[in-house]
């Protein structure tokens, strides 16, 4: 029996043709991508832009690092991309058992096709197929990470959102299912140009808003929609991984092309409400409260006597997480601040969580008196004057803004903690500094001081994500000397 294949039309053009080439080029970028995306969830869905591989190759890959830590369980993939050469309406499916790329063969899912072709949006349509590069291009991404997989690929042409996420829905499956939408953004503006309307668009993906996509924003903008509708009711949480534009990566900056990555994950029941919003945010800040109130004293104490083993042994006091209770040796991020007479005298802490709770309540409230480089190491005879507090922080989230003012406008006063990075300078501020910079302009400018920055600097690599935090100090105490016995 005779077998039809899809064989490549674009290796050589927008990757690659030599499969040695192509593999080394492929597993660089994942790896490069590797350390700032693999940890948390995995993806059910995710999209990546399909342009050649030197221009968008790198946001892409940022994506497709995520699907790594699941590529044993992982057995299909539906692969939805727009039309650029031959026109269809509604979904095409291929009329291919499978489809090759240098790498090899990767075959298609026959049953799942014959089952929506019984819907009245697809059809089988090859010559839409034969030429088109917005599913190719990511086939040797998966490749590289799955070893035994089965493709659904469906060309995107003329229709609804609606009609999109029908399909979609009907191939949803389980965890052996991921879903792929191929997407790039704006075309041929100039870079600052692109970098507004690119941003717009990220928040219309990040706001599951498919109405707020507009035609000139992303070419694949009516699976984007149908992903984004279907992941509304599915009550799915959206994360961006990336956003740049050629005149980041390999082009010229006069007419760049967007690219972004984002993935989308599903939640567990307990944490949705009717409809599919998540209470992520709500549930932090009544958890860590709820943890405050009945464990806070103990974090309190814990930062004071790793203080007290600092002045007598110049280091910071051992900790044994299962000396505590459950609750303070799961992970945490915390900040210890210390105040002299109500003035700052130290404050040091870490923007992510990566070990127990008390572990790091004991090692930032030692670093918080000795190792803040504005400040003297701490002596013995201040401690009459010393206060401190223990704030514990949620997950930093990415921001996307198109310029300051942007940004401006999207912080929280008194409420959002902030990051900045820029220049390869990193900076921090909680939201307790709100009291002293009550104004957005002033708070980011200190901020930039703080990183190293000038106040008005501004450059096309700054990145900026916000948290919020929970505290609780030693002026709560009914006696605040006890903190030091």
């Amino acid at each position: 029996m005779m077998t039809h294949v899809r064989h490549a039309a674009v290796a050589g053009m927008f990757y690659p043709a030599n499969p040695r080439e192509l593999d080394t080029v492929v597993r660089q970028m994942l790896s490069e991508a590797a350390p700032e995306t693999l940890e948390g969830p995995t993806p059910k869905a995710i999209i990546v832009p399909h342009a050649g591989y030197v221009y968008s190759g790198p946001i892409a890959a940022t994506a497709y690092a995520r699907l790594k830590p699941a590529a044993e369980r992982i057995r299909r993939v539906v692969l939805l991309g727009p039309c650029h050469r031959v026109p269809v309406r509604g979904l095409a499916v291929s009329e291919a058992d499978a489809f090759a790329t240098p790498l090899g063969r990767i075959p298609v899912d026959r049953d799942a096709v014959g089952d929506i072709l019984s819907l009245p949006q697809v059809q089988a349509f090859e010559a839409t197929h034969a030429e088109e590069h917005s599913l190719e291009v990511h086939l040797p991404f998966l490749q590289e990470i799955f070893a035994d997989f089965t493709l659904v690929p469906l060309v995107v042409g003329q229709a609804s959102a609606d009609e999109v996420a029908e399909v979609l829905d009907r191939l949803w499956g389980g965890p052996e299912t991921i879903i792929v939408i191929s997407s790039d953004l704006s075309h041929y503006l100039d870079y600052e140009s692109a970098r507004h309307m690119d941003a717009a668009t990220c928040r219309a993906i990040e706001t599951l808003d498919p109405a707020a996509i507009g035609y000139d924003q992303a070419c694949g903008r009516v699976p984007v929609s149908g992903l984004l509708a279907l992941a509304k009711r599915r009550g799915l949480q959206v994360t961006t991984l990336d956003l740049r534009n050629s005149g980041d990566t390999a082009g010229d900056r006069r007419r760049v092309v967007g690219y972004g990555a984002w993935m989308f994950t599903e939640q567990r029941a307990a944490d949705r409400r009717p409809g599919g919003d998540t209470v992520a945010k709500e549930s932090f800040c009544t958890q860590t409260r709820a943890l405050l109130d009945t464990h806070g004293q103990t974090l309190l104490h814990l930062a004071a006597a790793s203080i007290e083993h600092g002045l007598a042994r110049g280091k910071p006091l051992p900790v044994n997480p299962m000396d505590y209770p459950r609750m303070l040796r799961d992970d945490g991020a915390c900040f210890v601040t210390l105040k002299c007479n109500g003035q700052l005298r130290g404050c040091v802490g870490s923007p992510r969580a990566y070990r127990p709770l008390v572990e790091d309540v004991a090692d930032n409230g030692f670093a918080a008196a000795f190792r803040d480089s504005r400040f003297p190491k701490l002596k013995a005879e201040e401690k009459q004057e010393l206060s401190l507090s223990v704030s514990v922080l949620s997950p930093p989230t990415p921001m996307t803004f198109a310029d300051e003012s942007d940004l401006l406008k999207q912080i929280r006063p008194a409420v959002d903690g902030l990051i900045i990075e820029a220049n390869g300078r990193r900076a921090l501020f909680l939201p307790q500094v709100w009291e002293s910079l009550p104004r957005p302009p002033a708070f980011l400018a200190q901020l930039k001081i703080k990183a190293g920055l000038k106040r008005d600097h501004w450059s096309s690599d700054f990145k900026a994500w916000r948290f919020t935090s929970e505290e609780v100090g030693s002026e709560t105490l009914a006696d605040p000397e006890a903190l030091w016995t």
